[in-house]
C-alpha cells in the first residue's frame, strides 16, 4: 500500500516536548515486561534522564489515556534490584546451580553463534528449537533468527498450541481468516464514526476482559459499549463483574462449550432464527450443521452443561434477534482437547445469523504489515528443511502453522524421534513456570539438550534450570520498536528515552546474532534501519512514525461483497468453496470430522465418574489477575502485593465439604501431581468447581530449587495430550481433590 493509503492520527503536540520541566515523549507499552496489547503511553523524564512516571496518552484512540497497573508500575521494573544487567555463562554441569560469571557482549555473542554453529555442522540445523513468549513484537525477530539459521523448528512448549492459535487455524479453515469484535476500533473517531453501529449484544464467552486482554483487544471497551447501550451475554463458570451486570450468564461446566454452542445453534435453526439471506448466499453445509445441531436439544444439554435449558433457549434468541451480535471469546475455548470443533460451533452462531463483516458485528482481522504471522524471513529457510518439521502426523498443523507440534517436541526431547535435538534459542519465554503442561517432564527433557540460551529481563526458573547464556533484555522504555498490533490494523513507535546500561533490546540481539548466521537475511546496519524495511508498505520511516503513530491502514465492511478477502480478488471468503463453511472441507481433506462436534473432557465427571470419589473436584486453570502478565511480575513489590500468593478459588460450601479454610495452604492434586497454593473462599465459584492461579513461582525462592516452581506450578496435573488435528488441551478441565499442607510441606 501507498502511503497515501495508510490513515495517520493528528496529535496535538510533537512526538517529544517539555512540561513543567520534565520531557514528556509519547511511545507505547510492549515488552519487556508487558501484554498483548501495546497501549499507547507518555513517558515523564527528568534532567538527569530518570523516568519520573508513566501515563495514558489521553489523544489516543485505542486506550484514550487507560492504563492497567502493570503499565503505571513500569518504573519499579525499570529500576528493579532483581534484573539481569549483564550478559551472563555457565558451565552446562552448572545448569540449574547459581553458578554465573559475567562477560562483555562480544564474548557473549562470540560464545552463542560459536555454539550453535557448532550444532548446526555436525548435527543440522533442524535440531535446534527456537522459542518466543506470547503475542508481542519479539515474535517476528525471533522466528526470523531462526529461519537465518536455518532451523524449521518454532515450538512453545504449550499443549496443543492452545491459547489463541486453535481459534485463529479454526476460522482460518472455516472462514479464510480470524474474526474480531467489532468495537470501533478500526476508526480513529471510534465509536462516533458514522459508519459503525454500537452492537446490540455482546457475548463474552471463556473471557474476562475487563483483567484479561486478548491480541490488540483493550478490554475496557466493554465497558464503553456498555454505557452506549450494548447488553451482553456471559458464559463463564464464574461469577465476573460484567457477569453481574449480564442479561444471561451461563455457568458452563468448564470443558462443555461445544455442546452449550450446538444447543444455541439447534434453538436458532429449529425456531427459524437465523439469517436466511447470508446463509443461502455465502454458507456452506448448512443442512448438515442443521443435523448436526438437531443431536443437542437444550433439555439434554443443560445436564451435560449444568446451565438451565431456560437460560440457553433465550440467549440464543437473544443472539438471534439481534442486530448485530458480536462475540468476544477466550481461551477457554483452545483450552479444550476438542478446541476446533468448539471453535467451529461457537463461530457458528454468529455465521448463521449473519453477523459477519457488517458494523458492529465480527469483523476479519488484517494483517497490517508482512512481518506478522511467522513468515518473515521464510524464503530464506534452506529447501527441503521444512519436512523435517516436527508435526508427527498432525497435518493439518503442519500445513495450517509454520510452528511445531509443541506436544511432538516434547516426546521428541524423550525418544530422539524422529531425531534428536541438541540445542534451543528461548527469547521471552518462561514456558516452565508459565504454560508447559507437566513442566518437569519438560524440564527433564530439556536437560537433555547441549546448548541452551535464554534472552530475558529477570532470572527465571526457566533460565535458572535450563539457560548455559543469559542475554539480558532492557525494557520498553529503554529502547525503540515497533509496535504491530493485531486485529485493529495499527503501526505504532516505540521511543527510546532511558540509557539501557549494559543491556540490549530483543531486536537489536536478533540482529547481532542473525547477521553472524546470514548477513542476507539481516542486512541492516541498525534496528531502525531493520523497523524502516519493516515498515516499506506503509510509505514511512520509522523517523518519521514517530510523530504520526499510530497510523492505520484502510478499512471498510462488508469486504466479501467487495473481493477484498481473497487472494484472488473474487467476492467470497478465503475458503475452497469462497464461502464460510460450516462443514468444512479443509477438515474433511485431513480426516477430521468437518462439522462442529462435543465429546466430554477426559478425565470429567462425564467421562470418568467413577474417579468423582476419589476427586471429586472439577477443576480450571489460568483466570487472570490484575497484577501479573502470566508469570511476569512476581518479583515488582507493589505488584505482588495485590496478589501474593498463588489461590485456589473455591466455593465455601466446598472448601467445608473438604475441610479447608480460608487462607491455608493446600495441596490441590489428581493422578498427575499436586501443586501448592492458599485457599480463597468465594461464591465467585459454583459448587464443584474450583479455579487454580497459573504461572507461579518465588522470586524470594531459592535459585537452585528453580524458586519453589515444581510445588507451585498448577501445570503439574495437566498432561501432555493434543485433540485429534493435535490442536487444543486440558488446561482447563479435570478433577482433583484438595486438602491442608502438612506439617514441614
Amino acid at each position: 500500500m501507498s502511503m497515501g493509503e495508510y490513515r495517520k492520527l493528528e496529535h496535538s503536540k510533537p512526538w517529544q516536548y517539555e512540561e513543567d520541566g520534565l520531557t514528556v515523549t509519547r511511545s507505547k507499552a510492549w515488552t519487556a515486561p508487558g501484554c498483548h496489547i501495546g497501549c499507547d503511553i507518555k513517558l515523564y523524564t527528568d534532567s538527569e534522564g530518570k523516568l519520573v512516571r508513566i501515563e495514558g496518552d489521553e489523544e489516543s484512540p485505542y486506550n484514550h489515556g487507560r492504563l492497567c497497573a502493570r503499565c503505571l508500575d513500569i518504573k519499579e521494573v525499570v529500576y528493579s534490584p532483581d534484573r539481569v544487567l549483564h550478559p551472563m555463562i555457565r558451565e552446562k554441569a552448572d545448569r540449574g546451580k547459581d553458578k554465573w560469571r559475567q562477560v562483555s557482549w562480544d564474548d557473549a555473542i562470540d560464545y552463542v553463534v560459536d555454539n550453535m554453529n557448532n550444532i548446526k555442522e555436525k548435527y543440522g540445523a533442524e535440531t535446534f528449537l527456537f522459542t518466543h513468549g506470547t503475542g508481542r513484537d519479539v515474535m517476528q525477530y525471533a522466528d526470523r533468527l531462526m529461519y537465518a539459521y536455518g532451523s524449521p523448528n518454532m515450538t512453545g512448549l504449550f499443549s496443543g498450541l492452545s491459547c489463541y492459535v486453535p481459534r485463529i487455524a479454526g476460522m482460518s479453515c472455516t472462514a479464510g481468516s480470524l474474526y474480531i469484535a467489532d468495537c470501533s476500533q478500526a476508526w480513529f473517531d471510534r465509536y462516533d464514526n458514522p459508519e459503525y453501529k454500537v452492537p446490540e449484544v455482546m457475548v463474552i464467552w471463556g473471557n474476562n476482559p475487563i483483567v484479561s486482554n486478548a491480541d490488540g483487544f483493550f478490554g475496557h471497551w466493554v465497558v464503553d459499549l456498555m454505557k452506549r447501550g450494548m447488553k451482553t451475554i456471559v458464559i463463564d463458570p464464574r461469577v465476573t463483574w460484567i457477569a453481574v451486570r449480564s442479561e444471561y450468564h451461563l455457568r458452563v461446566r468448564p470443558g462443555t462449550d461445544a455442546a452449550l454452542a450446538l444447543a444455541m445453534l439447534n434453538v436458532i435453526i429449529q425456531e427459524d432464527l437465523y439469517n436466511h439471506d447470508f446463509v443461502d448466499l455465502w454458507c456452506y453445509g448448512f443442512d448438515e450443521l442443521a443435523e448436526r445441531a438437531k443431536d443437542f436439544p437444550a433439555d439434554k444439554v443443560a445436564d451435560i452443561c449444568q446451565v438451565p435449558a431456560e437460560k440457553i433457549v433465550g440467549a440464543a434468541r437473544m443472539i438471534a434477534n439481534a442486530r448485530p451480535a458480536t462475540l468476544q471469546w477466550g481461551v477457554a475455548i483452545d483450552h479444550t482437547r476438542e478446541a476446533m470443533g468448539t471453535g467451529q460451533a461457537v463461530s457458528a452462531i454468529f455465521e448463521i445469523t449473519g453477523n459477519i463483516e457488517v458494523p458492529g458485528g465480527l469483523i476479519a482481522n488484517t494483517q497490517i504489515l508482512d512481518v506478522m504471522g511467522g513468515q518473515w524471513g521464510r524464503e530464506f529457510l534452506p529447501e527441503g528443511m521444512d519436512e523435517k518439521r516436527i508435526c508427527g502426523n498432525y497435518q493439518l498443523m503442519r500445513t495450517a502453522m509454520t510452528s511445531c507440534s509443541d506436544d511432538e517436541v516434547v516426546n521428541c526431547l524423550e525418544t530422539d524421534q524422529p531425531y534428536k535435538l541438541h540445542g534451543a534459542w528461548l527469547q521471552g519465554h518462561n514456558p516452565l513456570a508459565c504454560m508447559s503442561a507437566d513442566p518437569r517432564r519438560v524440564y527433564e527433557g530439556m536437560q537433555k539438550l547441549d546448548f541452551i540460551v535464554v534472552v530475558d529481563l529477570f532470572m527465571t526458573p526457566t533460565a535458572m534450570g535450563l539457560a548455559d547464556v543469559f542475554l539480558p533484555v532492557c525494557t520498553f522504555p529503554e529502547r525503540d520498536g515497533l509496535s504491530l498490533i493485531c486485529g485493529i490494523q495499527q503501526a505504532g513507535a516505540m521511543n527510546q528515552v532511558l540509557d539501557p546500561g549494559d543491556t540490549k533490546s530483543d531486536m537489536e540481539i536478533n540482529l547481532l546474532v542473525g547477521k553472524r548466521f546470514n548477513p542476507e537475511c539481516w542486512p541492516w546496519d541498525s534496528v531502525q534501519d531493520m523497523f524502516t524495511e519493516v515498515l516499506k508498505d506503509s510509505g514511512y520511516k520509522y523517523d518519521e512514525l514517530r510523530e504520526v503513530s499510530p497510523v492505520y491502514v484502510p478499512f471498510e465492511y462488508h469486504r466479501h461483497e467487495k473481493g477484498l478477502l481473497r487472494l484472488d480478488g473474487k467476492v467470497g471468503f478465503e475458503t475452497p468453496t469462497g464461502r464460510i463453511e460450516l462443514w468444512c472441507n479443509i477438515y474433511n481433506s485431513f480426516g477430521l470430522d468437518p462439522l462442529p462436534y462435543f465429546k466430554e473432557p477426559e478425565p470429567g465427571p462425564g467421562s470418568t465418574p467413577d474417579m468423582l470419589d476419589e476427586y471429586p473436584l472439577v477443576l480450571t486453570t489460568g483466570a487472570r489477575r490484575w497484577n501479573s502478565f502470566h508469570s511476569e511480575h512476581r518479583q515488582i513489590p507493589r505488584l505482588r502485593a495485590m496478589h501474593p500468593e498463588p489461590v485456589l478459588d473455591i466455593n465455601p460450601e466446598d472448601a467445608r465439604k473438604y475441610g479447608v479454610k480460608q487462607d491455608e495452604w493446600i495441596w490441590v492434586e489428581n493422578y498427575l501431581g499436586r501443586a501448592k497454593c492458599m485457599v480463597n473462599e468465594t461464591y465467585e465459584m459454583p459448587e464443584g468447581i474450583a479455579s487454580a492461579d497459573h504461572a507461579w513461582w518465588h522470586p524470594e525462592g531459592d535459585p537452585e530449587n528453580l524458586y519453589d516452581l515444581f510445588d507451585l506450578a498448577i501445570n503439574n496435573l495437566v498432561p501432555f495430550k493434543p485433540g485429534p488435528s493435535g490442536f487444543g488441551a486440558n488446561y482447563k478441565s479435570t478433577l482433583v481433590r484438595v486438602y491442608k499442607v502438612g506439617r514441614g510441606e
